[in-house]
């Protein structure tokens, strides 16, 4: 069913926006290209490498959110609370604006290092909290790294005027002018690790029962958790280099999930990446046809979406 409904976002998507096109015509320029109608070009050239961005950046924050939640059995972990989307951006404009580092060949190395490090940074600041690194000491630890890197970026941005035009808008998130060919080199590592976070799935359930429990059931719980992590790190920094730092996509979607799905990672995992790369086919045409002709940071739709709820999570966990 959500096959079905993904391809429909997918034409949607395509379909809305400042020229209004029929699905008949979308599908005619996905099936039958003619270079002379100018709606196909318009489908081809514009339209549909936004839509594909749309489903792979969805679909990589969804899946992450979903295994980070298992990995740290904390139901408000995600890339961005955790520090890691803070981390890829900071690297990324660190080596942009400090070393000149522009060519699309680095940005998604230099971004899955920022990751790491943000990473391995509140792990640590998490573990010498009184209690060590539980649920409540890693989001602090990640919300505090966030901030202060946020920070940091931002006083870059005042010191080097050229770099703050270049990666103002895509400091706020956002699928818009985005260079399709950037998919060369992160398309494989994407794939890889979407593809290792399916098949991991079965024993992040056993993990999320708690390490003791996991080792009992001959689960090696240290190999496991660097497995899971370069495989959230990847698709972090992958993401981050496509479309920016988009907040929120991987708390939101796997507890929709898991709503519907129960508490089995081999399910919530999959459909996960599935209702992801849906939800920001939908936000992205909504900030595309909400004020026209102006069109608003898809970034700033998922925050605006994304923080009542965790609100709202916040609340249900504190009761």
């Amino acid at each position: 069913m959500l096959l079905g409904v993904l391809v429909l976002a997918f034409l949607l998507h395509i379909a809305v926006g400042a020229k209004q096109l029929s699905i008949g015509t979308v599908i005619e320029a996905l099936t039958n290209f003619d270079q002379t109608v100018f709606d196909h070009v318009i489908v081809r050239n514009l339209r549909l490498p936004r839509a594909v961005l749309a489903v792979i950046v969805g679909a990589s924050l969804s899946l992450a959110g979903a295994l980070m939640q298992g990995v740290t059995r904390n139901p408000l972990a995600d890339p961005a609370l955790l520090g890691l989307t803070a981390g890829a951006a900071f690297a990324v404009v660190i080596a942009t604006s400090v070393l000149g580092l522009t060519s699309m060949i680095f940005i998604p190395w230099i971004a899955m290092l920022g990751a790491l490090g943000a990473a391995l940074v509140v792990y640590l600041i998490a573990r010498l909290v009184p209690g060590g690194a539980t649920p409540l000491s890693l989001t602090l630890s990640g919300a505090a790294i966030s901030a202060f890197l946020s920070a940091v970026i931002s006083v870059v941005h005042l010191l080097d005027q050229d770099t703050f035009e270049n990666l103002r808008v895509w400091l706020t998130g956002g699928l818009a002018g985005r260079d399709i060919t950037l998919l060369l080199y992160v398309g494989p590592p994407i794939a890889l690790a979407l593809i290792g976070g399916v098949l991991l799935a079965p024993r992040v359930t056993v993990l999320a029962m708690g390490d003791e429990v996991a080792q009992g059931l001959g689960v090696k719980t240290g190999a496991l958790k660097v497995q899971l992590l370069a495989v959230v790190v990847v698709l972090t920094a992958c993401s981050v280099a496509l479309a920016g730092p988009l907040g929120f996509i991987g708390l939101v979607i796997p507890h929709v999930v898991r709503l519907y799905v129960g508490s089995d990672y081999r399910w919530i995992v999959p459909y996960a990446a599935l209702a992801g790369a849906i939800y920001l086919l939908g936000v992205d045409t909504i900030a595309r046809v909400a004020i026209p002709p102006r069109e608003i940071s898809t970034g700033i739709i998922t925050a605006m979406i994304g923080a009542p709820l965790f609100v709202q999570l916040v609340r249900r966990r504190t009761r």
